[in-house]
């Protein structure tokens, strides 16, 4: 028996989610279809977490257990001639038994991107929230600092969220601003608003809550004092609204390969 674990890249906007559910056209279900093409065998991809129908990722990690003998150097080319053009996988390698891609992860990375200019990016567009209105980044970046640390995040869970435990611990969150793309002499150009937050786990539409909760203050209509308020309250109804999908992208998985887990031999795309 053999361990696979992979990285796979994907455009979320055609898919209901990273994880099989009831209604199909999921992630994991076209990759499991071409495990099954590929190797013969009905195998079940264990992924690093679920993401919501329309989001994105960059580096999302799934192991499974497999009794195929293809060389490691050859899953990623083989899986990727029966994936949609949508969904790349761009690393495999051999890990030990025991190492399961969501239980083993020690932190995520997600992102979310907000076009602050008047006019959408055409290209971009299926990855970028478009907010034309004017906000204010320094506030919202002040905002933020409240959210770091561990706290219960109840106020930014989905109602509908099946976890016992909302606390959660965030070790890093920074808001990036790059005018590079507005336009000379526009001064209703603001730029693309970046977030990258990293910690130890999320609840459902957790960091799409939170974004909501910054665009609110970036329009004033919260100030950034009120952030620690809405924590402590512990009421979903305190903070904003749940920004939509597809600004979101899962950016990054970090393990922590010790003896029990050692850093595993890859071979990438």
């Amino acid at each position: 028996m053999r361990n696979v674990c992979m990285i796979v890249s994907f455009d979320g906007t055609a898919y209901y989610g990273f994880q099989t559910q009831p209604g199909g056209n999921t992630i994991q279900d076209h990759i499991e279809e071409g495990l099954h093409d590929l190797t013969g065998e009905k195998l079940k991809v264990l992924g690093s977490g679920r993401t919501d129908a329309g989001v994105h990722a960059r580096r999302q990690i799934f192991n499974f257990h497999t009794e195929s003998l293809i060389p490691i150097e050859r899953w990623c080319m083989a899986l990727n001639g029966r994936l949609p053009d949508d969904i790349v996988v761009t690393h495999a390698f051999e890990v030990p038994l025991g190492f399961h891609a969501r239980h083993s992860a020690k932190q995520k990375t997600y992102r979310y991107c907000i076009n602050a200019n008047q006019f959408p990016d055409l290209f971009q567009r299926h990855t970028q929230l478009h907010h034309p209105g004017k906000l204010h980044v320094l506030s919202m970046r002040e905002a933020l600092t409240s959210l770091v640390g561990t706290h219960d995040f109840t106020s930014f869970a989905s109602r509908h969220s099946t976890k016992v435990n909302h606390v959660r611990t965030i070790y890093h969150a920074e808001i990036q601003l790059d005018t590079s793309m507005c336009r000379p002499g526009e001064p209703r150009d603001q730029g693309l608003i970046t977030l990258y937050i990293t910690g130890n786990g999320f609840l459902q539409h957790m960091v799409r809550i939170i974004v909501g909760t910054l665009l609110q203050v970036g329009e004033g209509k919260k100030k950034p004092s009120e952030l620690q308020t809405i924590l402590e309250a512990k009421d979903r109804a305190k903070a904003g609204p749940t920004a939509e999908s597809k600004g979101l992208m899962l950016w990054d998985v970090l393990y922590d390969f010790t003896e029990e887990f050692p850093s595993p031999k890859e071979h990438s795309l």
